[in-house]
């Protein structure tokens, strides 16, 4: 990508002089289950500051109703959840990672629970283990049901707050990540940021971790908190990251679909327990198109009921709970939010409609969630390892966060208790020249941003419509991206319009339908494209990466 896209290295005009300073061996940027894993784990090495942009209810873990899968079931094994995650990664996973995760899964998740995660449990107090889209086994575990993700964010927000050399900043914002100069290799010696009572500050660390979660607020229909606005994905690539396989937006089959309302998950295990997906004539659809039915991977469950709404009109499906028993007491939460609605699963029949869910793409790591920029690490839905390929298995993003998250922090520690010295830090100046160009509402640059996602790079998408949001995206950002503001809303702004750009450069470029990337002009998947496109600042084509293969994950 090129442009005007690539003529901003920050944000904002500062003198890193005169800020505050604050100094720290690892910087954590996101405070959802990857960031908190990697901070419990870098604090065994040194002094850690978690940044957290809202409170931690406003997380894509908190909000995470779904579970996390892990082979611990009788007869189920790390090689079948493998399998099936390299399945549903439609030949874009690299195996190494995936073996590693599904390997290492099981006891990151008996760690935790050591630490009192509360799990679903059955009647003779075993671990309950359910079945979702994709997986063979029944390996998913819940907490509460629906309650999976706040339940996690709880016990590890817990055991970091016992940590006393973790400092938690809520309501903080990544501006940037600082390097000392513009230069390739140039290394991240920690960020410049905003909080919301003390104002912009310059933190400077020897390891950032950049675990900010994903982009889903890209689109105007999406599962994802309001801060998912893809700020950390915008710093990395302005910092020199490679952001990889930027394509791949995973959309969840089923959300609660009222006007008016807020977009709602009903989670995927709802499904699992037997739910059915209907058409506007009450059938049932799902038969026809796989042979897992409403259990098929999401993105065949996604593509159906969209294909469904088209043939028929209308606005959504139904989803059938009404012959499952005890609804309320195994989905409180999903519960609880239809009866807002005067909904009752035991004899209604509930709406649904996909939407953005989850951010395959992101900054392109090794095993080691190193980014190839020094100082830079990152983990969970900020990047790519790999392991989703070009769909992600459900519930698998839990357990990435887990898994790498202890990595990442490993990395963390290793170069605090190498370090002879304080973090390092320099002197950074930002200078802005006042812009040439007229201003363009930004409330409605950002609505329109939204719907042009969501009408032009969403579920189903096309060459000549990537084009029109392209040419959009390059529109807004002449008069958007050269003006400096000062407040959270404009710098989301401006993020989401680089962040929304490359996902859609990304989806014109592959032209191919492959995994949760379907392009109606190019309905099938094509050899040419099994690998990972890798876009960098400055370079106006994407850097091709072969998949990984091997039969053994790298420890």
């Amino acid at each position: 990508m090129d442009g005007v896209f690539d003529q901003r290295r920050y944000l904002i005009p500062f003198r890193s002089t005169l800020l505050p300073q604050i100094f720290t061996d690892t910087l954590v940027v996101g405070a959802g289950v990857a960031g908190l894993r990697a901070a419990e784990e870098a604090a065994r090495g040194g002094e850690v500051i978690v940044l957290s942009k809202s409170d931690l209810r406003q997380t894509n873990t908190a909000w995470a109703q779904g579970g996390v899968a892990a082979a611990l079931a009788p007869g189920d094994s790390a090689e079948s959840h493998a399998a099936d995650t390299l399945t549903a990664g439609a030949g874009l996973c690299d195996e190494p990672a995936v073996r590693l995760l599904c390997e290492q899964g099981p006891e990151r998740l008996h760690e935790i629970l050591s630490w009192g995660l509360r799990l679903d449990r059955d009647a003779t107090g075993g671990l309950d283990a359910g079945r979702e889209g994709g997986h063979s086994a029944s390996r998913v575990f819940h907490a509460g049901g629906d309650a999976t993700g706040a339940e996690l964010s709880r016990c590890m927000a817990e055991r970091v707050r016992t940590l006393q050399n973790v400092r938690l900043f809520e309501r903080c914002f990544l501006l940037d990540l600082v390097t000392p100069s513009d230069e390739p290799g140039s290394p991240v010696l920690g960020a410049i940021t905003h909080h919301s009572r003390y104002g912009l500050q310059m933190i400077w660390a020897r390891t950032t971790i950049l675990a900010s979660g994903g982009a889903g607020v890209l689109f105007r229909e999406t599962t994802n908190p309001p801060s998912a606005t893809a700020d950390g994905l915008a710093a990395a690539y302005r910092a020199g990251a490679r952001l990889a396989d930027m394509a791949f937006v995973q959309f969840h089959p089923t959300v609660l679909y009222l006007p008016g309302a807020a977009r709602s998950l009903i989670t995927e295990a709802v499904r699992g327990e037997g739910a059915l997906l209907l058409d506007a004539a009450g059938r049932r659809f799902m038969p026809e198109v796989h042979e897992l039915a409403e259990l098929a991977p999401r993105d065949v469950v996604t593509r159906a009921i969209v294909r469904q709404i088209a043939r028929q009109g209308g606005q959504h499906v139904w989803l059938d709970c009404r012959h499952l028993h005890g609804f309320a007491e195994r989905f409180p939460g999903i519960a609880a939010l239809l009866a807002r609605f005067d909904i009752d699963p035991a004899k209604d029949l509930v709406p649904v409609h996909p939407a953005a869910h989850y951010t395959i793409g992101g900054v392109r790591t090794d095993l080691r969630c190193r980014t190839g920029v020094p100082g830079l690490l990152a983990v969970g839905e900020a990047s790519c390892t790999g392991i989703h390929g070009a769909n992600r298995l459900a519930s698998n993003s839990l357990l990435e966060g887990l898994v790498f998250g202890r990595i990442a922090g490993e990395e963390a520690a290793s170069a605090a208790r190498a370090g002879e010295n304080g973090p390092r830090h320099a002197r950074i100046v930002s200078d802005i020249p006042p812009s040439r160009q007229g201003e363009l509402d930004l409330e409605d640059v950002r609505s329109s941003l939204r719907s042009a996602m969501w009408r032009n790079a969403g579920i189903e998408r096309s060459g000549e419509r990537l084009r029109d949001a392209i040419e959009m995206f390059d529109f807004w950002a002449r008069y958007t991206l050269d003006k400096v503001f000062d407040d959270p809303e404009g710098w989301e702004t401006q993020n989401m319009l680089l962040v929304g750009a490359l996902v859609a450069r990304s989806a014109e470029w592959r032209e191919e339908s492959r995994g949760c990337h379907t392009r109606t002009d190019r309905r099938e998947a094509i050899d040419e494209y099994a690998l990972h496109d890798c876009w960098r600042r400055g370079e106006g084509e994407p850097e091709r990466e072969p998949v990984a293969a091997g039969a053994g994950a790298a420890r």
